[in-house]
């Protein structure tokens, strides 16, 4: 009798992100360059071009990547017009992540900045229209000092630029 399987598997934990990019192979070059990305495995499409499933390590966690198949509905998020979904990753030097991203070809959305809730944040687009948020923890904050930055950050916020105030 087989050994009974894990549910989840070795490695692995219970989330993992799945992402449709219309260039797998280059994207995950891009997550390589900009991440540090390891590729684990990948699995070709019947016309030895596609790929219909690959596997990468990023730190501690997996990413799948996919090809798009627009004939199954699945459909990366620049055939869609972008995407609602941010992938976060937590790395040990966010300034230098970060700068390797843009140097392998992503877009600025947001710049590092040191954030009140204690991470040194920023925001990026990557060359297939995926969305990731890179931070380094770089202090502890109390909920209440949480609460205490936040109202104050919200105040210095320029109300003139949210398009939900314009008339």
């Amino acid at each position: 009798m087989p050994k009974k399987a894990k549910p989840i598997p070795e490695g692995f934990h219970s989330l993992t992100p799945h992402l449709v990019v219309k260039g797998a192979s280059q994207a995950i070059e891009f997550y390589q360059k900009a991440f540090g990305a390891q590729e684990n495995s990948r699995n070709m499409g019947p016309d030895g071009k596609s790929i219909m499933h690959a596997d990468l390590t990023i730190g501690d966690s997996h990413l799948f990547i996919v090809d798009e198949f627009p004939a199954w509905n699945s459909l990366g998020p620049q055939a869609i017009g972008g995407t609602p979904v941010s992938i976060h990753i937590y790395v040990d030097d966010v300034d230098k992540v970060f700068n390797q991203a843009v140097a392998a070809g992503a877009q600025v959305k947001m710049p590092l900045t040191d954030m009140f809730w204690g991470d040194r944040f920023g925001k990026l687009t990557d060359p297939f229209g995926h969305e990731w948020t890179v931070a380094t923890h770089i202090e502890d904050v109390s909920p209440e000092e949480m609460m205490k930055r936040a109202q104050g950050a919200f105040k210095e916020w320029d109300s003139s630029e949210n398009p939900s105030n314009r008339q």
